[in-house]
Protein backbone atom coordinates (compact mmCIF):
# COMPACT_ATOMS: atom_id res chain seq x y z
CA UNK A 1 0.00 0.00 0.00
CA UNK A 2 1.25 3.65 -1.03
CA UNK A 3 0.02 7.05 -0.38
CA UNK A 4 1.16 10.78 -1.37
CA UNK A 5 1.17 13.32 0.77
CA UNK A 6 3.45 17.04 0.07
CA UNK A 7 4.18 16.91 3.99
CA UNK A 8 4.40 13.91 6.61
CA UNK A 9 4.77 15.36 9.73
CA UNK A 10 6.18 12.47 12.51
CA UNK A 11 4.74 13.57 15.74
CA UNK A 12 1.56 14.72 17.42
CA UNK A 13 3.10 16.97 19.91
CA UNK A 14 3.30 21.07 20.00
CA UNK A 15 5.53 21.28 17.16
CA UNK A 16 3.88 18.43 14.79
CA UNK A 17 0.33 19.88 15.37
CA UNK A 18 1.69 23.37 15.12
CA UNK A 19 3.99 22.78 11.59
CA UNK A 20 0.77 20.46 10.51
CA UNK A 21 -1.49 23.18 10.74
CA UNK A 22 0.68 25.72 9.11
CA UNK A 23 1.42 24.02 6.05
CA UNK A 24 -2.40 22.34 6.16
CA UNK A 25 -3.39 26.90 6.14
CA UNK A 26 -0.69 27.35 3.22
CA UNK A 27 -3.28 24.86 0.99
CA UNK A 28 -0.55 21.70 1.28
CA UNK A 29 -1.77 18.30 1.70
CA UNK A 30 -0.55 16.76 4.77
CA UNK A 31 -0.43 13.60 6.98
CA UNK A 32 0.38 13.72 10.69
CA UNK A 33 1.65 9.99 12.37
CA UNK A 34 1.61 9.89 15.90
CA UNK A 35 2.44 6.64 17.82
CA UNK A 36 0.59 7.26 20.90
CA UNK A 37 -3.46 7.77 21.52
CA UNK A 38 -4.31 11.05 22.88
CA UNK A 39 -4.43 12.12 25.28
CA UNK A 40 -1.23 11.12 26.64
CA UNK A 41 1.02 12.69 29.44
CA UNK A 42 3.91 14.81 29.24
CA UNK A 43 5.91 16.94 31.30
CA UNK A 44 6.96 20.79 30.79
CA UNK A 45 3.48 22.15 31.50
CA UNK A 46 4.92 26.13 31.87
CA UNK A 47 4.42 28.22 29.03
CA UNK A 48 6.09 31.49 27.79
CA UNK A 49 4.35 35.03 26.90
CA UNK A 50 6.23 34.20 23.19
CA UNK A 51 3.85 31.43 22.42
CA UNK A 52 0.80 33.51 22.68
CA UNK A 53 0.72 34.61 19.25
CA UNK A 54 1.54 31.43 18.07
CA UNK A 55 -1.08 30.23 19.62
CA UNK A 56 -3.60 33.19 18.31
CA UNK A 57 -2.32 32.21 14.87
CA UNK A 58 -3.23 28.50 14.87
CA UNK A 59 -7.07 29.88 16.20
CA UNK A 60 -6.79 27.67 19.48
CA UNK A 61 -6.37 31.28 21.73
CA UNK A 62 -9.86 30.99 22.92
CA UNK A 63 -9.81 26.96 23.64
CA UNK A 64 -7.33 27.37 25.85
CA UNK A 65 -8.40 30.23 27.75
CA UNK A 66 -11.64 28.78 28.04
CA UNK A 67 -9.70 25.50 29.38
CA UNK A 68 -9.67 26.84 32.58
CA UNK A 69 -5.79 26.38 32.77
CA UNK A 70 -3.92 28.92 35.77
CA UNK A 71 -2.89 32.07 34.04
CA UNK A 72 0.71 32.86 34.58
CA UNK A 73 2.44 36.30 35.03
CA UNK A 74 5.47 35.96 35.84
CA UNK A 75 7.76 33.69 37.94
CA UNK A 76 8.91 34.02 42.34
CA UNK A 77 12.04 32.27 42.91
CA UNK A 78 14.20 31.80 45.48
CA UNK A 79 17.81 32.73 43.35
CA UNK A 80 20.84 34.88 43.44
CA UNK A 81 22.35 36.45 46.27
CA UNK A 82 19.56 36.13 49.00
CA UNK A 83 17.74 33.22 50.50
CA UNK A 84 14.25 34.85 50.15
CA UNK A 85 12.04 34.61 47.12
CA UNK A 86 11.28 37.23 44.91
CA UNK A 87 9.32 37.48 41.87
CA UNK A 88 9.78 38.73 38.46
CA UNK A 89 6.43 39.75 35.87
CA UNK A 90 6.27 39.48 32.69
CA UNK A 91 4.42 42.74 32.13
CA UNK A 92 7.82 44.81 33.59
CA UNK A 93 9.56 43.93 30.07
CA UNK A 94 6.70 42.92 27.71
CA UNK A 95 3.21 45.59 27.31
CA UNK A 96 1.98 42.93 24.36
CA UNK A 97 2.10 39.38 26.24
CA UNK A 98 1.75 39.95 29.58
CA UNK A 99 0.12 36.11 30.86
CA UNK A 100 0.53 32.86 29.88
CA UNK A 101 -0.47 29.76 31.00
CA UNK A 102 0.01 26.58 33.33
CA UNK A 103 -1.20 23.66 31.08
CA UNK A 104 -1.85 20.29 31.43
CA UNK A 105 -0.03 18.76 28.50
CA UNK A 106 -2.27 16.02 28.14
CA UNK A 107 -5.13 18.59 27.37
CA UNK A 108 -3.24 21.01 26.07
CA UNK A 109 -1.56 18.57 23.16
CA UNK A 110 -5.00 17.06 22.55
CA UNK A 111 -6.71 20.71 21.60
CA UNK A 112 -3.45 21.70 19.35
CA UNK A 113 -3.78 18.47 17.66
CA UNK A 114 -6.97 18.34 17.58
CA UNK A 115 -7.14 21.71 15.47
CA UNK A 116 -4.52 20.05 12.69
CA UNK A 117 -7.57 17.84 12.24
CA UNK A 118 -9.94 20.99 11.95
CA UNK A 119 -8.03 22.24 9.15
CA UNK A 120 -7.86 19.22 6.98
CA UNK A 121 -4.70 17.52 8.48
CA UNK A 122 -5.03 13.46 7.86
CA UNK A 123 -4.31 12.97 11.24
CA UNK A 124 -3.16 9.33 12.01
CA UNK A 125 -2.78 7.68 15.91
CA UNK A 126 -1.36 4.87 17.08
CA UNK A 127 0.93 4.44 13.68
CA UNK A 128 3.94 4.60 14.28
CA UNK A 129 7.06 5.76 11.68
CA UNK A 130 9.63 3.01 11.09
CA UNK A 131 12.01 4.61 8.94
CA UNK A 132 12.34 7.57 6.73
CA UNK A 133 12.88 7.10 3.26
CA UNK A 134 16.37 8.79 1.70
CA UNK A 135 17.13 8.16 -1.84
CA UNK A 136 20.57 10.01 -1.85
CA UNK A 137 20.35 12.51 0.64
CA UNK A 138 16.58 13.52 -0.34
CA UNK A 139 13.97 12.45 2.12
CA UNK A 140 10.93 10.79 0.12
CA UNK A 141 8.81 9.40 2.43
CA UNK A 142 8.34 7.40 5.54
CA UNK A 143 7.32 3.57 6.23
CA UNK A 144 4.83 3.20 8.93
CA UNK A 145 2.61 0.91 10.73
CA UNK A 146 -0.62 1.40 11.96
CA UNK A 147 -0.83 -0.80 15.37
CA UNK A 148 -1.70 -4.76 14.27
CA UNK A 149 -2.00 -3.42 10.85
CA UNK A 150 1.11 -4.42 7.66
CA UNK A 151 3.51 -2.05 6.77
CA UNK A 152 3.25 0.87 4.43
CA UNK A 153 4.41 3.33 2.42
CA UNK A 154 3.73 6.97 2.25
CA UNK A 155 5.65 9.13 0.08
CA UNK A 156 5.84 12.88 0.18
CA UNK A 157 7.80 16.07 -0.55
CA UNK A 158 8.97 17.03 2.67
CA UNK A 159 9.44 15.03 5.77
CA UNK A 160 9.23 17.13 9.43
CA UNK A 161 10.52 15.11 12.03
CA UNK A 162 9.14 16.14 15.15
CA UNK A 163 9.23 12.76 16.88
CA UNK A 164 10.59 14.24 20.32
CA UNK A 165 13.71 12.95 21.80
CA UNK A 166 13.32 9.82 19.92
CA UNK A 167 14.13 12.31 16.76
CA UNK A 168 14.00 9.29 14.18
CA UNK A 169 16.32 11.06 11.77
CA UNK A 170 18.89 12.43 14.03
CA UNK A 171 19.46 9.01 15.30
CA UNK A 172 19.32 7.12 11.36
CA UNK A 173 22.10 10.40 10.38
CA UNK A 174 23.98 9.90 13.89
CA UNK A 175 23.54 13.55 14.20
CA UNK A 176 22.91 14.03 17.88
CA UNK A 177 25.56 16.20 20.05
CA UNK A 178 25.01 16.26 23.58
CA UNK A 179 25.52 19.52 25.62
CA UNK A 180 28.41 18.54 28.38
CA UNK A 181 27.55 21.75 30.11
CA UNK A 182 24.45 19.95 31.05
CA UNK A 183 25.29 16.91 33.02
CA UNK A 184 21.57 16.66 34.74
CA UNK A 185 19.47 14.80 35.87
CA UNK A 186 15.74 15.23 36.55
CA UNK A 187 13.21 13.42 38.98
CA UNK A 188 9.37 14.77 38.71
CA UNK A 189 6.04 13.95 40.01
CA UNK A 190 2.35 15.62 40.48
CA UNK A 191 1.33 16.49 43.73
CA UNK A 192 -2.14 16.82 45.28
CA UNK A 193 -3.21 20.06 47.73
CA UNK A 194 0.31 21.71 47.31
CA UNK A 195 0.09 25.29 49.22
CA UNK A 196 0.20 28.38 46.61
CA UNK A 197 2.30 30.86 46.51
CA UNK A 198 0.78 33.69 48.32
CA UNK A 199 -1.82 36.57 45.83
CA UNK A 200 -1.07 37.99 43.34
CA UNK A 201 1.77 35.32 42.83
CA UNK A 202 -0.13 32.38 43.58
CA UNK A 203 -0.18 30.73 39.87
CA UNK A 204 3.54 32.31 38.89
CA UNK A 205 6.37 29.03 38.29
CA UNK A 206 8.33 28.77 41.58
CA UNK A 207 12.16 28.03 41.36
CA UNK A 208 13.85 27.12 44.25
CA UNK A 209 17.84 26.81 44.62
CA UNK A 210 19.33 24.37 47.04
CA UNK A 211 22.24 23.02 47.93
CA UNK A 212 21.76 19.77 45.55
CA UNK A 213 20.43 21.73 42.88
CA UNK A 214 17.12 23.46 42.20
CA UNK A 215 13.17 22.84 42.43
CA UNK A 216 10.10 23.06 40.07
CA UNK A 217 7.26 23.75 41.52
CA UNK A 218 4.81 24.55 38.36
CA UNK A 219 0.57 24.87 39.65
CA UNK A 220 -1.97 23.14 37.40
CA UNK A 221 -5.63 23.41 37.60
CA UNK A 222 -7.73 20.94 39.87
CA UNK A 223 -5.46 21.40 42.55
CA UNK A 224 -2.24 19.86 41.47
CA UNK A 225 1.12 20.80 41.11
CA UNK A 226 4.39 19.61 38.84
CA UNK A 227 7.05 19.59 40.99
CA UNK A 228 10.73 18.17 40.27
CA UNK A 229 14.14 18.51 41.16
CA UNK A 230 17.39 18.93 38.60
CA UNK A 231 20.47 17.18 40.52
CA UNK A 232 23.79 16.48 39.09
CA UNK A 233 23.48 13.79 36.79
CA UNK A 234 26.45 11.68 37.74
CA UNK A 235 25.99 11.88 41.87
CA UNK A 236 22.64 11.73 41.58
CA UNK A 237 22.45 8.08 39.35
CA UNK A 238 25.18 6.51 41.96
CA UNK A 239 23.28 7.57 44.96
CA UNK A 240 19.98 6.11 43.00
CA UNK A 241 21.94 2.89 43.32
CA UNK A 242 21.08 1.89 46.66
CA UNK A 243 17.77 4.40 47.24
CA UNK A 244 14.10 3.81 46.00
CA UNK A 245 13.11 6.81 43.70
CA UNK A 246 10.15 7.96 45.45
CA UNK A 247 11.94 8.19 48.71
CA UNK A 248 14.91 9.94 47.30
CA UNK A 249 12.66 12.43 45.49
CA UNK A 250 11.38 13.36 49.02
CA UNK A 251 14.25 13.50 51.01
CA UNK A 252 15.73 15.99 48.48
CA UNK A 253 12.51 18.19 48.13
CA UNK A 254 12.34 18.66 51.72
CA UNK A 255 15.93 20.20 52.02
CA UNK A 256 14.82 23.28 50.33
CA UNK A 257 12.86 25.41 52.97
CA UNK A 258 10.12 26.96 50.91
CA UNK A 259 9.30 23.97 48.53
CA UNK A 260 8.83 22.02 51.86
CA UNK A 261 6.52 24.42 53.31
CA UNK A 262 4.56 24.03 50.22
CA UNK A 263 4.67 20.05 49.85
CA UNK A 264 4.25 19.48 53.37
CA UNK A 265 0.52 18.18 53.21
CA UNK A 266 0.50 17.09 49.92
CA UNK A 267 0.33 13.80 48.25
CA UNK A 268 2.22 12.18 45.74
CA UNK A 269 -0.38 11.11 43.07
CA UNK A 270 1.58 8.31 41.33
CA UNK A 271 5.63 7.03 41.72
CA UNK A 272 7.68 9.73 39.82
CA UNK A 273 9.82 9.72 36.39
CA UNK A 274 13.36 10.32 36.03
CA UNK A 275 14.47 12.28 32.78
CA UNK A 276 18.94 12.15 32.74
CA UNK A 277 21.04 14.28 30.52
CA UNK A 278 18.67 15.87 28.18
CA UNK A 279 20.27 18.58 26.56
CA UNK A 280 21.40 18.59 22.86
CA UNK A 281 21.19 19.58 19.38
CA UNK A 282 21.96 17.99 16.21
CA UNK A 283 24.98 18.46 13.81
CA UNK A 284 22.43 19.13 10.90
CA UNK A 285 18.60 20.03 11.70
CA UNK A 286 17.45 20.83 8.18
CA UNK A 287 18.53 18.82 4.34
CA UNK A 288 16.50 18.01 1.41
CA UNK A 289 13.39 17.54 1.74
CA UNK A 290 13.53 16.92 5.42
CA UNK A 291 13.75 19.49 8.84
CA UNK A 292 13.91 18.77 12.36
CA UNK A 293 11.56 20.52 14.57
CA UNK A 294 10.77 20.77 18.84
CA UNK A 295 13.18 18.29 21.10
CA UNK A 296 13.76 16.43 17.77
CA UNK A 297 15.42 19.19 16.81
CA UNK A 298 17.54 19.79 20.26
CA UNK A 299 16.50 20.78 23.92
CA UNK A 300 17.99 22.66 26.56
CA UNK A 301 17.93 22.58 30.28
CA UNK A 302 14.64 22.91 31.44
CA UNK A 303 15.09 26.42 33.52
CA UNK A 304 13.25 28.79 31.51
CA UNK A 305 10.49 26.68 30.70
CA UNK A 306 11.89 27.21 26.50
CA UNK A 307 10.37 23.74 25.38
CA UNK A 308 6.59 24.49 24.23
CA UNK A 309 8.27 27.93 23.04
CA UNK A 310 10.88 25.98 21.25
CA UNK A 311 8.50 23.48 19.71
CA UNK A 312 5.73 25.73 18.33
CA UNK A 313 8.07 28.43 17.17
CA UNK A 314 9.94 25.70 15.10
CA UNK A 315 6.39 24.23 13.90
CA UNK A 316 6.34 27.37 12.47
CA UNK A 317 9.40 27.71 10.62
CA UNK A 318 9.48 23.85 9.32
CA UNK A 319 5.88 24.84 7.81
CA UNK A 320 7.11 27.78 6.01
CA UNK A 321 10.38 25.49 4.83
CA UNK A 322 8.22 22.73 3.71
CA UNK A 323 6.18 25.70 1.95
CA UNK A 324 9.12 27.04 0.55
CA UNK A 325 10.63 24.77 -0.79
CA UNK A 326 7.68 22.67 -2.39
CA UNK A 327 6.94 26.12 -4.22
CA UNK A 328 10.47 27.19 -4.96
CA UNK A 329 12.85 24.74 -5.52
CA UNK A 330 15.77 26.97 -6.42
CA UNK A 331 15.58 28.31 -2.53
CA UNK A 332 15.43 25.28 -0.41
CA UNK A 333 18.99 24.93 0.48
CA UNK A 334 18.94 28.86 1.12
CA UNK A 335 15.87 28.14 3.02
CA UNK A 336 17.25 25.03 5.01
CA UNK A 337 20.39 26.90 5.75
CA UNK A 338 18.61 29.82 7.31
CA UNK A 339 16.12 27.71 9.21
CA UNK A 340 19.10 25.83 10.95
CA UNK A 341 20.34 29.39 11.93
CA UNK A 342 17.00 30.30 13.07
CA UNK A 343 16.54 27.26 15.10
CA UNK A 344 20.19 27.46 16.50
CA UNK A 345 19.91 31.35 17.51
CA UNK A 346 17.25 30.71 19.68
CA UNK A 347 18.78 27.39 21.01
CA UNK A 348 21.82 29.09 22.08
CA UNK A 349 19.69 32.10 23.25
CA UNK A 350 18.20 29.54 25.97
CA UNK A 351 21.76 27.53 26.77
CA UNK A 352 23.52 30.94 27.43
CA UNK A 353 20.99 32.27 29.88
CA UNK A 354 20.86 28.93 31.32
CA UNK A 355 24.67 28.68 31.84
CA UNK A 356 24.43 32.54 33.67
CA UNK A 357 21.51 31.18 35.76
CA UNK A 358 24.01 28.71 37.12
CA UNK A 359 26.94 30.95 36.87
CA UNK A 360 25.46 33.68 38.97
CA UNK A 361 23.73 31.49 41.77
CA UNK A 362 26.30 32.49 44.88
CA UNK A 363 24.04 31.99 47.69
CA UNK A 364 24.98 28.24 47.71
CA UNK A 365 28.17 27.04 48.46
CA UNK A 366 28.31 22.94 47.46
CA UNK A 367 29.09 20.53 45.06
CA UNK A 368 26.21 20.77 42.75
CA UNK A 369 26.83 25.01 42.50
CA UNK A 370 30.66 25.19 42.17
CA UNK A 371 31.01 22.37 40.41
CA UNK A 372 28.57 24.85 37.42
CA UNK A 373 30.62 27.50 38.06
CA UNK A 374 33.71 25.99 36.89
CA UNK A 375 32.06 23.98 34.26
CA UNK A 376 31.97 27.81 32.26
CA UNK A 377 35.46 29.08 32.89
CA UNK A 378 36.55 29.09 29.24
CA UNK A 379 34.92 32.15 28.71
CA UNK A 380 31.93 31.31 26.67
CA UNK A 381 29.24 33.03 28.25
CA UNK A 382 31.73 35.69 29.35
CA UNK A 383 32.19 37.97 27.09
CA UNK A 384 30.80 40.87 24.73
CA UNK A 385 29.23 38.54 22.51
CA UNK A 386 27.37 35.95 24.94
CA UNK A 387 25.65 39.49 26.16
CA UNK A 388 24.63 40.36 23.37
CA UNK A 389 23.20 36.57 22.69
CA UNK A 390 22.31 36.34 25.64
CA UNK A 391 20.35 39.65 26.94
CA UNK A 392 20.25 42.42 23.98
CA UNK A 393 16.42 42.15 22.71
CA UNK A 394 15.49 39.45 24.52
CA UNK A 395 12.90 40.63 27.17
CA UNK A 396 10.06 39.38 25.38
CA UNK A 397 10.95 35.38 25.97
CA UNK A 398 10.89 35.25 30.28
CA UNK A 399 12.54 36.18 33.38
CA UNK A 400 16.16 36.43 32.16
CA UNK A 401 17.14 40.24 33.03
CA UNK A 402 15.56 39.79 36.66
CA UNK A 403 18.04 36.54 36.73
CA UNK A 404 20.77 38.28 35.63
CA UNK A 405 20.14 41.29 38.28
CA UNK A 406 19.54 38.99 41.73
CA UNK A 407 22.56 36.93 40.52
CA UNK A 408 26.10 37.38 41.39
CA UNK A 409 27.39 38.00 37.74
CA UNK A 410 31.04 36.95 37.23
CA UNK A 411 33.53 39.80 36.92
CA UNK A 412 34.46 39.38 33.63
CA UNK A 413 30.86 39.11 32.64
CA UNK A 414 29.46 42.14 34.22
CA UNK A 415 32.60 44.23 32.59
CA UNK A 416 31.50 43.31 29.54
CA UNK A 417 27.90 44.81 30.18
CA UNK A 418 28.90 47.78 31.88
CA UNK A 419 31.35 48.30 28.74
CA UNK A 420 28.71 47.95 26.82
CA UNK A 421 26.27 50.43 27.81
CA UNK A 422 28.63 52.82 28.36
CA UNK A 423 29.50 52.83 24.78
CA UNK A 424 26.28 53.14 23.84
CA UNK A 425 25.91 55.99 25.91
CA UNK A 426 29.08 57.58 24.67
CA UNK A 427 27.74 57.40 20.92
CA UNK A 428 24.75 58.88 21.34
CA UNK A 429 26.46 61.88 23.73
CA UNK A 430 28.66 62.44 20.61
CA UNK A 431 26.07 62.14 18.11
CA UNK A 432 24.36 65.54 20.43
CA UNK A 433 27.71 67.38 19.58
CA UNK A 434 27.56 66.36 15.62
CA UNK A 435 24.32 67.70 15.15
CA UNK A 436 25.32 71.19 14.11
CA UNK A 437 27.76 70.48 11.29
CA UNK A 438 25.57 66.80 10.26
CA UNK A 439 26.16 67.94 6.69
CA UNK A 440 30.06 67.65 7.22
CA UNK A 441 30.26 64.08 8.69
CA UNK A 442 32.00 61.75 7.47
CA UNK A 443 31.09 57.74 7.99
CA UNK A 444 33.22 54.55 8.02
CA UNK A 445 31.71 51.53 8.15
CA UNK A 446 32.76 48.69 10.98
CA UNK A 447 34.50 46.15 9.14
CA UNK A 448 32.14 43.32 10.03
CA UNK A 449 29.34 45.40 9.12
CA UNK A 450 27.81 44.12 5.63
CA UNK A 451 24.53 42.96 4.14
CA UNK A 452 23.37 40.21 2.35
CA UNK A 453 20.71 38.62 0.29
CA UNK A 454 19.09 35.69 1.92
CA UNK A 455 15.85 33.98 3.02
CA UNK A 456 13.50 36.15 4.76
CA UNK A 457 10.50 35.03 6.87
CA UNK A 458 7.13 36.43 5.33
CA UNK A 459 3.56 35.30 5.45
CA UNK A 460 3.81 31.33 6.46
CA UNK A 461 6.91 31.11 4.05
CA UNK A 462 10.14 32.36 3.59
CA UNK A 463 10.77 35.38 0.60
CA UNK A 464 14.40 36.42 -1.05
CA UNK A 465 14.96 39.79 1.51
CA UNK A 466 18.23 41.47 3.13
CA UNK A 467 20.12 40.93 6.22
CA UNK A 468 22.27 43.44 8.22
CA UNK A 469 25.14 41.80 9.66
CA UNK A 470 27.07 44.03 12.45
CA UNK A 471 28.87 43.84 15.32
CA UNK A 472 26.02 43.59 18.03
CA UNK A 473 23.76 41.76 15.52
CA UNK A 474 26.29 38.90 14.16
CA UNK A 475 23.24 36.58 13.56
CA UNK A 476 22.03 39.57 11.52
CA UNK A 477 18.30 41.04 10.95
CA UNK A 478 16.05 41.73 8.34
CA UNK A 479 16.35 45.58 6.78
CA UNK A 480 15.47 47.58 4.08
CA UNK A 481 16.62 48.43 0.52
CA UNK A 482 16.97 51.87 1.68
CA UNK A 483 19.49 50.69 4.71
CA UNK A 484 21.28 48.52 1.86
CA UNK A 485 21.34 51.63 -0.34
CA UNK A 486 22.95 53.70 2.60
CA UNK A 487 25.64 50.87 3.31
CA UNK A 488 26.92 50.72 0.05
CA UNK A 489 27.08 54.71 -0.14
CA UNK A 490 29.21 54.79 2.63
CA UNK A 491 32.93 54.48 1.61
CA UNK A 492 34.95 56.56 3.76
CA UNK A 493 34.93 59.63 1.50
CA UNK A 494 31.46 60.74 1.19
CA UNK A 495 29.98 63.38 3.69
CA UNK A 496 26.39 63.09 4.95
CA UNK A 497 25.81 65.83 2.82
CA UNK A 498 26.93 63.87 -0.81
CA UNK A 499 25.44 60.72 0.84
CA UNK A 500 22.01 62.30 1.05
CA UNK A 501 22.32 63.66 -2.20
CA UNK A 502 23.26 60.41 -4.09
CA UNK A 503 20.29 58.97 -1.75
CA UNK A 504 17.91 61.38 -3.73
CA UNK A 505 19.07 60.49 -7.36
CA UNK A 506 18.43 56.79 -6.25
CA UNK A 507 15.52 56.69 -4.16
CA UNK A 508 11.94 56.96 -5.69
CA UNK A 509 10.92 60.19 -3.81
CA UNK A 510 10.25 63.35 -4.28
CA UNK A 511 10.54 64.54 -0.49
CA UNK A 512 14.08 65.80 0.25
CA UNK A 513 12.92 66.55 3.80
CA UNK A 514 11.60 63.20 4.01
CA UNK A 515 14.49 61.08 3.18
CA UNK A 516 16.99 63.40 4.66
CA UNK A 517 15.12 62.35 7.73
CA UNK A 518 15.48 58.84 7.40
CA UNK A 519 18.87 59.03 6.59
CA UNK A 520 19.80 60.67 9.68
CA UNK A 521 17.91 58.20 11.79
CA UNK A 522 19.23 55.59 10.45
CA UNK A 523 22.57 56.93 10.82
CA UNK A 524 22.06 57.35 14.28
CA UNK A 525 20.98 53.72 15.07
CA UNK A 526 23.64 51.99 12.73
CA UNK A 527 26.18 54.52 14.75
CA UNK A 528 25.07 53.82 18.80
CA UNK A 529 24.89 49.98 17.76
CA UNK A 530 28.53 49.80 16.54
CA UNK A 531 27.39 49.22 12.36
CA UNK A 532 29.24 52.77 11.90
CA UNK A 533 32.13 52.39 13.34
CA UNK A 534 33.06 56.00 13.63
CA UNK A 535 32.12 59.73 12.19
CA UNK A 536 34.82 61.97 11.34
CA UNK A 537 34.46 65.71 10.94
CA UNK A 538 35.87 67.44 7.77
CA UNK A 539 35.32 71.24 6.52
Amino acid sequence: MSESFDVVVIGGGPSGSCAASMAAKAGLSVVLLERDKFPREHVGESLLPASMPILRELGVEAEIAAAGFPVKYGATMVWGSGSEPWTWRFSETNQEYTSAYQVNRPEFDTIILNRARALGVDVREETQVIEVIFQDDRAVGVSCRKRLEDHSFIESGMVIDCSGQSSLISRSKNLRQWDDSFQNLAIYGYFENAVSLPKPNENNIFIESFSEGWIWNIPLKGNIASVGIVLDSKKASKELQSRDVEDYFQANLSYAKESRRMLQSAKLLKPPKIVKDWSYTSTQIAGLSWVLAGDAACFIDPLFSSGVHMALMSGVLASAYAVTALSDPDMEIATAKVYEEMIRREYSLFRELAQLFYQTNRSIDSYFWEARKILDRDGTSTGREAFIKAVSGQSVRGYERAVLEKGELPQSFRYALESQQNQRHSRQRELGMYFSNWDNLVPYLHEDTYVARKPVLSAGRFEWGLVLHSPERQEGTDCSSFVALLLDLIDGEATMRLISERLRDKVDSPNKIVIDEYLKKTVEILYVEGAISRLRLVK
